[in-house]
Protein backbone atom coordinates (compact mmCIF):
# COMPACT_ATOMS: atom_id res chain seq x y z
CA UNK A 1 0.00 0.00 0.00
CA UNK A 2 1.31 3.45 -0.90
CA UNK A 3 1.88 5.78 2.04
CA UNK A 4 1.21 9.45 1.38
CA UNK A 5 3.01 12.10 3.38
CA UNK A 6 0.35 13.92 5.38
CA UNK A 7 -0.44 17.41 4.20
CA UNK A 8 1.71 17.19 1.08
CA UNK A 9 0.76 19.83 -1.52
CA UNK A 10 3.74 19.37 -3.80
CA UNK A 11 1.67 18.10 -6.71
CA UNK A 12 0.31 21.61 -7.18
CA UNK A 13 3.85 23.01 -6.93
CA UNK A 14 5.22 20.59 -9.53
CA UNK A 15 2.38 20.92 -12.01
CA UNK A 16 1.83 24.69 -11.89
CA UNK A 17 2.70 26.75 -14.97
CA UNK A 18 4.64 29.26 -12.90
CA UNK A 19 8.28 29.92 -13.78
CA UNK A 20 10.47 30.01 -11.93
CA UNK A 21 9.29 27.69 -9.19
CA UNK A 22 11.17 28.90 -6.12
CA UNK A 23 12.92 26.88 -3.43
CA UNK A 24 15.04 28.95 -1.05
CA UNK A 25 16.55 28.86 2.40
CA UNK A 26 19.82 28.50 4.25
CA UNK A 27 22.56 26.03 3.46
CA UNK A 28 22.07 24.68 6.96
CA UNK A 29 19.42 25.03 9.66
CA UNK A 30 21.26 26.47 12.67
CA UNK A 31 18.61 27.37 15.25
CA UNK A 32 14.82 27.72 15.57
CA UNK A 33 15.12 31.50 15.51
CA UNK A 34 17.37 31.57 12.45
CA UNK A 35 15.16 29.40 10.25
CA UNK A 36 12.00 31.24 11.39
CA UNK A 37 13.50 34.64 10.51
CA UNK A 38 14.61 33.45 7.08
CA UNK A 39 11.27 31.76 6.33
CA UNK A 40 9.37 34.92 7.18
CA UNK A 41 11.55 36.99 4.84
CA UNK A 42 11.35 34.44 2.03
CA UNK A 43 7.57 34.24 2.23
CA UNK A 44 7.41 37.96 1.50
CA UNK A 45 9.70 37.42 -1.52
CA UNK A 46 7.38 34.83 -3.04
CA UNK A 47 9.33 31.64 -2.35
CA UNK A 48 7.00 28.68 -2.12
CA UNK A 49 9.32 26.09 -0.60
CA UNK A 50 11.69 26.49 2.35
CA UNK A 51 14.91 24.51 2.07
CA UNK A 52 17.27 23.79 4.93
CA UNK A 53 20.12 21.35 5.36
CA UNK A 54 19.89 19.16 8.46
CA UNK A 55 22.72 16.75 7.70
CA UNK A 56 25.64 18.24 5.78
CA UNK A 57 28.04 15.86 3.95
CA UNK A 58 31.10 18.10 4.20
CA UNK A 59 34.28 17.54 2.22
CA UNK A 60 36.56 17.44 5.26
CA UNK A 61 36.07 16.51 8.93
CA UNK A 62 35.82 19.32 11.43
CA UNK A 63 33.45 21.37 9.29
CA UNK A 64 29.86 22.02 10.35
CA UNK A 65 28.05 18.82 9.44
CA UNK A 66 24.53 19.96 10.26
CA UNK A 67 22.48 20.48 13.37
CA UNK A 68 21.03 16.98 13.15
CA UNK A 69 17.60 15.57 13.84
CA UNK A 70 16.50 18.37 16.20
CA UNK A 71 16.55 20.76 13.24
CA UNK A 72 13.76 18.89 11.45
CA UNK A 73 11.09 20.17 13.86
CA UNK A 74 12.49 23.71 13.58
CA UNK A 75 12.35 23.55 9.79
CA UNK A 76 8.82 22.16 9.78
CA UNK A 77 7.59 24.73 12.31
CA UNK A 78 9.03 27.60 10.24
CA UNK A 79 7.29 26.26 7.16
CA UNK A 80 3.93 25.86 8.88
CA UNK A 81 4.11 29.31 10.48
CA UNK A 82 4.76 30.94 7.12
CA UNK A 83 2.55 28.80 4.90
CA UNK A 84 5.50 27.22 3.10
CA UNK A 85 6.33 23.65 2.14
CA UNK A 86 9.67 22.38 3.42
CA UNK A 87 12.44 20.24 2.01
CA UNK A 88 15.76 18.84 3.18
CA UNK A 89 18.57 16.59 1.98
CA UNK A 90 18.79 12.90 2.89
CA UNK A 91 21.85 10.73 2.45
CA UNK A 92 20.84 7.39 3.96
CA UNK A 93 17.73 5.43 5.08
CA UNK A 94 17.96 6.75 8.65
CA UNK A 95 17.68 10.31 7.33
CA UNK A 96 14.67 9.24 5.27
CA UNK A 97 12.85 7.74 8.25
CA UNK A 98 13.52 10.75 10.48
CA UNK A 99 12.51 13.26 7.79
CA UNK A 100 9.26 11.42 7.07
CA UNK A 101 8.47 11.18 10.79
CA UNK A 102 8.96 14.94 11.09
CA UNK A 103 6.50 15.61 8.26
CA UNK A 104 9.01 17.01 5.78
CA UNK A 105 7.14 17.65 2.51
CA UNK A 106 9.88 16.87 -0.02
CA UNK A 107 13.33 15.32 0.00
CA UNK A 108 16.39 15.90 -2.11
CA UNK A 109 19.39 13.69 -2.76
CA UNK A 110 22.67 15.57 -2.87
CA UNK A 111 25.52 15.40 -5.36
CA UNK A 112 27.79 13.44 -3.04
CA UNK A 113 25.08 10.79 -2.66
CA UNK A 114 23.96 10.62 -6.31
CA UNK A 115 27.48 9.60 -7.25
CA UNK A 116 27.09 6.36 -5.23
CA UNK A 117 24.53 3.89 -6.69
CA UNK A 118 24.64 1.76 -3.53
CA UNK A 119 23.52 4.67 -1.34
CA UNK A 120 20.91 5.76 -3.87
CA UNK A 121 19.45 2.26 -3.94
CA UNK A 122 19.29 2.12 -0.14
CA UNK A 123 17.40 5.41 -0.12
CA UNK A 124 15.08 4.13 -2.87
CA UNK A 125 14.39 1.01 -0.82
CA UNK A 126 13.57 3.16 2.21
CA UNK A 127 11.11 5.17 0.09
CA UNK A 128 9.34 2.11 -1.33
CA UNK A 129 5.61 2.71 -0.98
CA UNK A 130 6.00 6.34 0.15
CA UNK A 131 4.26 9.01 -1.89
CA UNK A 132 6.59 11.99 -1.60
CA UNK A 133 8.36 14.16 -4.18
CA UNK A 134 12.12 13.70 -4.49
CA UNK A 135 14.62 15.96 -6.21
CA UNK A 136 17.89 14.47 -7.39
CA UNK A 137 20.96 16.65 -7.75
CA UNK A 138 23.48 15.81 -10.42
CA UNK A 139 26.51 13.79 -9.32
CA UNK A 140 29.71 15.72 -8.66
CA UNK A 141 31.27 14.19 -11.77
CA UNK A 142 29.84 15.17 -15.19
CA UNK A 143 28.20 11.79 -15.80
CA UNK A 144 24.65 12.00 -17.13
CA UNK A 145 24.14 8.22 -17.00
CA UNK A 146 24.89 8.23 -13.27
CA UNK A 147 22.34 11.01 -12.83
CA UNK A 148 19.75 9.12 -14.87
CA UNK A 149 20.52 5.94 -12.93
CA UNK A 150 19.55 7.67 -9.68
CA UNK A 151 16.33 8.92 -11.27
CA UNK A 152 15.51 5.42 -12.50
CA UNK A 153 16.13 3.91 -9.06
CA UNK A 154 13.62 6.32 -7.54
CA UNK A 155 11.10 5.59 -10.29
CA UNK A 156 11.54 1.84 -9.78
CA UNK A 157 10.71 2.36 -6.09
CA UNK A 158 7.29 3.65 -7.16
CA UNK A 159 7.92 7.38 -6.72
CA UNK A 160 5.87 9.42 -9.17
CA UNK A 161 7.01 12.99 -8.58
CA UNK A 162 10.72 13.07 -9.30
CA UNK A 163 12.59 16.21 -10.23
CA UNK A 164 16.21 17.08 -10.90
CA UNK A 165 18.52 19.82 -9.69
CA UNK A 166 21.51 21.07 -11.65
CA UNK A 167 24.18 22.28 -9.21
CA UNK A 168 27.24 22.15 -11.44
CA UNK A 169 30.15 19.72 -11.66
CA UNK A 170 33.54 19.53 -10.00
CA UNK A 171 36.37 20.52 -12.29
CA UNK A 172 40.15 20.71 -11.95
CA UNK A 173 40.18 23.63 -14.36
CA UNK A 174 40.31 27.08 -12.80
CA UNK A 175 37.09 28.98 -13.51
CA UNK A 176 35.35 31.90 -11.85
CA UNK A 177 32.61 29.47 -10.76
CA UNK A 178 32.80 27.05 -7.85
CA UNK A 179 31.35 24.25 -9.98
CA UNK A 180 31.42 24.11 -13.78
CA UNK A 181 27.90 24.55 -15.24
CA UNK A 182 28.39 22.18 -18.20
CA UNK A 183 24.97 23.30 -19.46
CA UNK A 184 24.75 20.67 -22.24
CA UNK A 185 24.41 17.91 -19.61
CA UNK A 186 21.19 19.15 -17.93
CA UNK A 187 19.84 20.13 -21.34
CA UNK A 188 20.40 16.56 -22.53
CA UNK A 189 18.61 15.35 -19.39
CA UNK A 190 15.67 17.59 -20.35
CA UNK A 191 15.71 16.14 -23.86
CA UNK A 192 15.50 12.60 -22.50
CA UNK A 193 12.90 13.48 -19.83
CA UNK A 194 10.91 16.37 -21.38
CA UNK A 195 8.18 16.30 -18.74
CA UNK A 196 10.55 16.29 -15.76
CA UNK A 197 10.74 19.39 -13.57
CA UNK A 198 14.36 20.60 -13.53
CA UNK A 199 15.70 23.20 -11.13
CA UNK A 200 18.95 25.11 -11.22
CA UNK A 201 20.97 25.61 -8.04
CA UNK A 202 22.85 28.80 -8.95
CA UNK A 203 24.36 29.05 -5.46
CA UNK A 204 26.50 25.93 -5.80
CA UNK A 205 27.43 26.68 -9.40
CA UNK A 206 28.45 30.26 -8.64
CA UNK A 207 30.15 29.76 -5.29
CA UNK A 208 29.99 33.52 -4.70
CA UNK A 209 26.92 35.57 -3.87
CA UNK A 210 27.65 38.22 -6.51
CA UNK A 211 27.61 35.59 -9.28
CA UNK A 212 24.37 33.85 -8.29
CA UNK A 213 21.97 36.13 -10.19
CA UNK A 214 23.93 35.76 -13.44
CA UNK A 215 23.78 31.97 -13.25
CA UNK A 216 20.07 32.12 -12.38
CA UNK A 217 19.42 34.25 -15.47
CA UNK A 218 21.26 31.80 -17.73
CA UNK A 219 19.15 28.95 -16.37
CA UNK A 220 15.95 30.89 -17.12
CA UNK A 221 17.22 31.63 -20.64
CA UNK A 222 17.72 27.86 -21.04
CA UNK A 223 14.12 27.19 -19.91
CA UNK A 224 14.79 25.61 -16.53
CA UNK A 225 11.61 25.20 -14.49
CA UNK A 226 12.80 26.62 -11.19
CA UNK A 227 15.55 27.76 -8.86
CA UNK A 228 16.92 26.36 -5.60
CA UNK A 229 18.77 29.24 -3.95
CA UNK A 230 20.69 29.42 -0.68
CA UNK A 231 19.53 32.39 1.40
CA UNK A 232 20.71 33.39 4.89
CA UNK A 233 19.73 36.54 6.78
CA UNK A 234 23.26 36.79 8.25
CA UNK A 235 25.52 35.10 5.69
CA UNK A 236 28.72 36.39 7.30
CA UNK A 237 27.79 34.40 10.42
CA UNK A 238 26.62 31.26 8.56
CA UNK A 239 28.15 27.99 9.74
CA UNK A 240 28.57 26.71 6.16
CA UNK A 241 28.92 28.12 2.63
CA UNK A 242 28.72 31.73 3.84
CA UNK A 243 30.31 33.11 0.66
CA UNK A 244 27.56 31.88 -1.69
CA UNK A 245 24.41 32.63 0.31
CA UNK A 246 22.27 35.62 -0.62
CA UNK A 247 20.58 37.81 1.93
CA UNK A 248 16.76 37.91 1.74
CA UNK A 249 17.09 41.41 0.23
CA UNK A 250 19.59 40.12 -2.33
CA UNK A 251 17.21 37.29 -3.17
CA UNK A 252 14.33 39.72 -3.72
CA UNK A 253 16.50 41.97 -5.89
CA UNK A 254 17.59 38.99 -7.99
CA UNK A 255 13.97 37.99 -8.58
CA UNK A 256 12.97 41.53 -9.52
CA UNK A 257 15.71 41.67 -12.18
CA UNK A 258 15.18 38.15 -13.52
CA UNK A 259 13.93 38.01 -17.11
CA UNK A 260 11.69 34.97 -17.63
CA UNK A 261 11.26 34.17 -21.30
CA UNK A 262 8.51 32.16 -22.94
CA UNK A 263 9.34 28.90 -24.68
CA UNK A 264 6.94 29.69 -27.53
CA UNK A 265 6.82 32.65 -29.89
CA UNK A 266 3.34 34.11 -30.34
CA UNK A 267 4.04 37.20 -32.48
CA UNK A 268 3.13 36.16 -36.07
CA UNK A 269 5.74 38.23 -38.00
CA UNK A 270 8.51 37.14 -35.62
CA UNK A 271 7.38 33.52 -35.89
CA UNK A 272 7.56 33.72 -39.70
CA UNK A 273 11.06 35.18 -39.48
CA UNK A 274 12.12 32.50 -36.99
CA UNK A 275 10.79 29.72 -39.26
CA UNK A 276 12.70 31.15 -42.22
CA UNK A 277 15.94 31.36 -40.26
CA UNK A 278 15.54 27.80 -38.98
CA UNK A 279 15.02 26.59 -42.55
CA UNK A 280 18.29 28.24 -43.50
CA UNK A 281 19.97 26.57 -40.51
CA UNK A 282 18.62 23.19 -41.68
CA UNK A 283 20.12 23.81 -45.13
CA UNK A 284 23.44 24.89 -43.62
CA UNK A 285 23.52 21.81 -41.38
CA UNK A 286 23.02 19.62 -44.44
CA UNK A 287 25.95 21.32 -46.14
CA UNK A 288 28.07 20.85 -43.02
CA UNK A 289 27.33 17.11 -43.01
CA UNK A 290 28.18 16.83 -46.70
CA UNK A 291 31.52 18.56 -46.10
CA UNK A 292 32.25 16.40 -43.05
CA UNK A 293 31.58 13.28 -45.14
CA UNK A 294 33.98 14.59 -47.80
CA UNK A 295 36.62 15.26 -45.14
CA UNK A 296 36.36 11.71 -43.81
CA UNK A 297 36.60 10.36 -47.34
CA UNK A 298 39.83 12.32 -47.79
CA UNK A 299 41.09 11.04 -44.43
CA UNK A 300 40.50 7.46 -45.61
CA UNK A 301 42.35 8.18 -48.87
CA UNK A 302 45.28 9.43 -46.81
CA UNK A 303 44.95 6.29 -44.70
CA UNK A 304 45.44 4.12 -47.83
CA UNK A 305 48.66 5.93 -48.63
CA UNK A 306 49.88 5.52 -45.04
CA UNK A 307 48.97 1.82 -45.07
CA UNK A 308 50.69 1.10 -48.38
CA UNK A 309 53.83 2.93 -47.27
CA UNK A 310 53.83 1.61 -43.68
CA UNK A 311 53.51 5.08 -42.20
CA UNK A 312 51.99 5.69 -38.73
CA UNK A 313 48.46 6.97 -38.51
CA UNK A 314 49.24 9.70 -35.99
CA UNK A 315 51.34 12.49 -37.47
CA UNK A 316 52.31 14.96 -34.74
CA UNK A 317 53.66 17.64 -37.06
CA UNK A 318 50.49 17.66 -39.18
CA UNK A 319 48.22 17.75 -36.12
CA UNK A 320 50.23 20.63 -34.64
CA UNK A 321 49.84 22.52 -37.92
CA UNK A 322 46.04 22.09 -37.80
CA UNK A 323 45.89 23.26 -34.19
CA UNK A 324 47.94 26.31 -35.12
CA UNK A 325 46.16 27.37 -38.31
CA UNK A 326 42.46 26.52 -37.85
CA UNK A 327 41.80 28.66 -34.77
CA UNK A 328 43.46 31.63 -36.48
CA UNK A 329 41.09 31.29 -39.44
CA UNK A 330 38.15 30.80 -37.07
CA UNK A 331 38.88 34.03 -35.22
CA UNK A 332 38.83 35.96 -38.49
CA UNK A 333 35.41 34.43 -39.12
CA UNK A 334 34.19 35.54 -35.67
CA UNK A 335 34.12 31.99 -34.32
CA UNK A 336 35.16 31.07 -30.78
CA UNK A 337 38.70 29.69 -30.58
CA UNK A 338 37.69 27.23 -27.83
CA UNK A 339 34.76 25.97 -29.92
CA UNK A 340 36.96 25.37 -32.98
CA UNK A 341 39.63 23.62 -30.91
CA UNK A 342 37.02 21.24 -29.49
CA UNK A 343 35.47 20.70 -32.92
CA UNK A 344 38.76 19.79 -34.58
CA UNK A 345 39.73 17.52 -31.69
CA UNK A 346 36.53 15.54 -32.38
CA UNK A 347 37.17 15.55 -36.14
CA UNK A 348 40.78 14.45 -35.61
CA UNK A 349 39.69 11.67 -33.26
CA UNK A 350 37.24 10.34 -35.86
CA UNK A 351 39.87 10.62 -38.64
CA UNK A 352 42.27 8.53 -36.55
CA UNK A 353 39.50 6.00 -35.92
CA UNK A 354 38.81 5.74 -39.65
CA UNK A 355 42.47 5.26 -40.50
CA UNK A 356 43.26 2.75 -37.72
CA UNK A 357 40.21 0.70 -38.76
CA UNK A 358 41.50 0.71 -42.32
CA UNK A 359 45.00 -0.31 -41.18
CA UNK A 360 43.83 -3.30 -39.17
CA UNK A 361 41.11 -4.89 -41.32
CA UNK A 362 41.88 -6.78 -44.50
CA UNK A 363 38.36 -6.14 -45.80
CA UNK A 364 39.33 -2.52 -46.31
CA UNK A 365 42.20 -3.61 -48.57
CA UNK A 366 39.93 -5.91 -50.52
CA UNK A 367 37.42 -3.10 -50.96
CA UNK A 368 40.14 -0.74 -52.19
CA UNK A 369 41.40 -3.26 -54.75
CA UNK A 370 37.91 -3.60 -56.21
CA UNK A 371 37.65 0.13 -56.88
Amino acid sequence: MTKEVKGNNFHRFFTSEKRPKLIAGPCGVESPEQIMRIASALRRSGAEVLRGGIWKPRTRPGSFQGIGTDGLSWLKAAGVANGMLVTTEVADPVHVDEALSAGIDMLWIGARTTVNPFLVQRIADALQGVKIPVLIKNPISPDIELWIGAIERMANAGLEEIGAVHRGFASYEQTHYRNAPNWPIPLELKRRFPSMTIFCDPSHIAGQADLVSGVAQISMDLNFDGLMVEVHDRPDEALSDKQQQLTPLGFSEMLSQLVVRSENLEDAPSLTQLTSLRTRIDETDHQLLVHLAKRMELAREIGWIKKENKVTVYQLERWSEILRTRPAVAERLNLSRDFIMKLFEIIHEESIHQQTSLMNHSSFTEGKNKE
